[in-house]
């Protein structure tokens, strides 16, 4: 008896359901991803030769100034760039940093400006640290990098 041979088939794997699972599971993860925008002040610090990377001390005040002028003190958002604001909140940072240490004259104030901050708010910010007894007093930049 003479059997008739079949026609062998290639055998091969469907790709596009396994392609259409994974953009699912891809769509399904970036619309369930949450997206957390944190209120930042854009702050890109000038640059000097020597760039002081001293070690922070714990009762140490950080005045935060963007291009326009707008201040945050270690890391809470003024709502105005008036002086009287800014007095007040640096001296409510300078007595609760009192209130921990018993040397006041210990406070130390870390001015960190952005490159394009106009120059008065620099001063401003100095002049009220200077009414308010701070002692300590440095601004922050970067180091430039060798030609």
């Amino acid at each position: 008896m003479k059997f008739q041979r079949r026609v062998r088939q290639d055998i091969d794997v469907n790709m596009t359901p396994l392609i259409d699972v994974v953009f699912l599971l891809l769509i399904f993860f970036m619309v369930s991803t949450t997206f957390i925008k944190e209120s930042r002040l854009g702050i890109t610090l000038p640059k000097a030769e020597i760039a002081d990377s001293s070690v922070q001390e714990s009762e140490a005040i950080e005045v935060f100034i963007d291009a326009k002028g707008g201040y945050k003190i270690d890391g809470v958002i003024l709502p105005d760039s008036d002086i009287l604001t800014l007095k007040q909140a640096l001296k409510a940072k300078l007595n609760a940093a009192a209130s921990k240490n018993s040397k006041r004259s210990q406070a130390r104030l870390t001015i960190t400006a952005d490159a394009a901050t106009p120059h008065q708010f620099v001063v401003t910010t100095m002049d009220v640290a200077g009414q308010l007894g701070f002692s300590k007093l440095s601004i922050s930049t970067l180091k430039t990098e060798p030609r």
